[in-house]
């Protein structure tokens, strides 16, 4: 095994470690994908420094990537933030895998999928933003009607709203909404009016059921 080689495997291992344990473990706890990452990782790095001194057609060996992949990434509920950091994982192993003569070129490349992860992946980054699916106690087919009253139980600004189930017999509105929350200290004054209007009534408060993604 050449040196470069050896080198391409320690960027790898690296890169795999600061992915999964550093990026993805750090800020969101969920150990299984950890495992998944680094096998993910390894297993395609390896494979990949099997194809490229092998008489098999790289082609194969990345379909046979691309198959196995989605049947994995459809075998659980997964987000597309967890997705992000799967493909991620097959890129530097496939980076690092397939004989390079000069290795530094591959680690500015690894090194910028990390970068590019690290800020794509802050809570910094568009924080204010939120996603949610609310069941509203009360049938709402008026569009506008409907922002109205999301704006007012989310207390922020809806973007999009998606209904993906109105119910005329059971009363209830699944809505998929997308909003922006107010910066720190501010509050929508119209909107706590209205939520302390409504709440003075039981008969009158639709309830809310949120379940943020």
């Amino acid at each position: 095994m050449t040196t470069s080689a050896l080198i391409l495997i320690g960027i790898d291992l690296a890169a795999a470690l600061v992915l999964s344990l550093g990026l993805y473990y750090r800020r969101h706890h969920r150990r299984d994908l950890v495992v998944a990452f680094l096998g993910v990782n390894v297993g395609v790095m390896a494979v990949a420094a099997v194809l490229g001194t092998a008489d098999v057609a790289m082609g194969l060996g990345l379909g046979l990537f691309g198959v196995l992949s989605i049947i994995r990434l459809r075998s659980s509920e997964i987000t597309q933030r967890e997705v992000a950091y799967y493909f991620a994982a097959l890129a530097i192993g496939l980076l690092t895998g397939l004989p390079q003569t000069d290795p530094w070129p591959v680690a500015a490349l690894v090194a910028l999928i990390l970068v590019v992860l690290w800020a794509a992946d802050h809570p910094a980054f568009l924080s204010r933003s939120r996603h949610q699916v609310v069941r509203l106690d009360r049938a709402v087919a008026d569009e506008g009607e409907l922002r109205a009253e999301l704006e007012t139980r989310l207390g922020g600004t809806v973007a999009s709203t998606t209904v993906q189930e109105l119910d005329l017999v059971n009363d209830t509105t699944l809505v998929d909404v997308r909003y922006r929350v107010p910066r720190r200290g501010v509050r929508s004054a119209r909107g706590r009016g209205l939520t302390l209007g409504r709440g003075t009534g039981a008969a009158t408060t639709p309830a809310l059921e949120g379940a943020r993604r």
